[in-house]
């Protein structure tokens, strides 16, 4: 069976093409664009329509190429949305918008994407105690649980790399007052869960982080010049390193940021603050290294999709 998953995100617009046999996931194609559809949100609630007009022409764009790859056999197509869709108060209309493109979109809780994020950053580990971070625009999800399992907790927090840069990072470049002050509030807010793992008994053994925050750390360390996620994928990445890359780009006003090898310069203004995010989870996790993987959400959900385990929004549409 062939598929495509589209993932909107607050800060990305991605697409996964691929098909999925006895063999497992074989990648067609895929594509990201920042498209910063949480631009706001948080202060204002509502998804501006400036930022729904780029989504929708990236999503345009995005249905050329499946058209492209349905001449050989239906593509099924899955369209979901995350934490800025989920706090709008004006997500109905930017679904309606979708419809008019002939995409059926399915706004997703916190706790459906922390499943979907696991089941595609867990396959390549199979067997092995993991903690899984998502860190979002909007959102960041935890996951704990063994590769190949249902997840065993998992939870979504209102704390993500746009949030937080509206919110606490106003200089440019940001105070250390500032940088600590999201540091303590991402502490706060996620220390709770990690005592919770604990009182389960659950040790994880790895921490695969996924998503745009980590895969750049590694692209910057290596100064990948163009971006290779071959090279970026299983990367084991230390705490100094992490706090290297972090203490570098925090020193940076944005125009020069903007401009560092290996890091997309629409994701320079949002980087810091994921990276004070990441750096949080890796120390709370009590493990000397994270592993950035490139396998996240999209492939979660074409897995999802062709095990029929659960149907994100019920009957898809397919592009013949």
């Amino acid at each position: 069976m062939r598929y495509a998953a589209i993932d909107i995100g607050t800060v990305t617009c991605r697409l996964l093409v691929a098909d999925v046999g006895d063999r497992g996931l074989r990648e067609l194609y895929r594509r990201a664009e920042i498209v910063n559809l949480g631009d706001g949100v948080d202060a204002t609630g509502a998804l501006s329509a400036v930022a729904i007009d780029r989504v929708c022409a990236v999503v345009e764009e995005y249905l050329e190429i499946v058209i492209g790859y349905a001449s050989e056999c239906p593509v099924e197509v899955r369209c979901l949305a995350t934490s800025a869709s989920r706090d709008a108060s004006n997500a109905d209309m930017f679904s309606a918008r979708l419809e008019q493109l002939g995409v059926k979109l399915s706004v997703i809780e916190g706790s459906r994407e922390a499943e979907l994020s696991f089941k595609g950053a867990s396959a390549c580990f199979a067997g092995e105690r993991l903690l899984v971070s998502d860190i979002g625009g909007g959102s960041t999800e935890l996951i704990v649980g063994v590769a190949g399992e249902a997840p065993l907790h998992s939870h979504s927090f209102n704390i993500g790399c746009r949030r937080a840069t509206e919110r606490l990072l106003p200089s440019d470049p940001p105070l250390a007052e500032e940088i600590d002050s999201l540091a303590s509030w991402a502490r706060e807010e996620l220390s709770g869960f990690f005592d919770e793992v604990g009182s389960l008994g659950f040790a994880p053994e790895r921490y695969v982080a996924v998503a745009g925050t980590p895969t750049s750390v590694v692209a910057i360390d290596q100064g990948l010049d163009p971006y290779d996620p071959a090279r970026v994928h299983g990367q084991v990445v230390s705490a100094a390193t992490l706090e290297r890359v972090l203490d570098r780009l925090a020193a940076m006003p944005l125009e020069e940021r903007a401009h560092v090898v290996g890091l997309q310069a629409k994701r320079a203004p949002v980087i810091v603050a994921g990276l004070v995010i990441l750096r949080e989870v890796l120390a709370l996790s009590g493990l000397p290294s994270f592993t950035a993987s490139e396998s996240d959400i999209l492939e979660g959900i074409i897995l999802d999709a062709a095990s029929n385990e659960r149907s994100i929004s019920g009957d898809e549409p397919a592009i013949k």
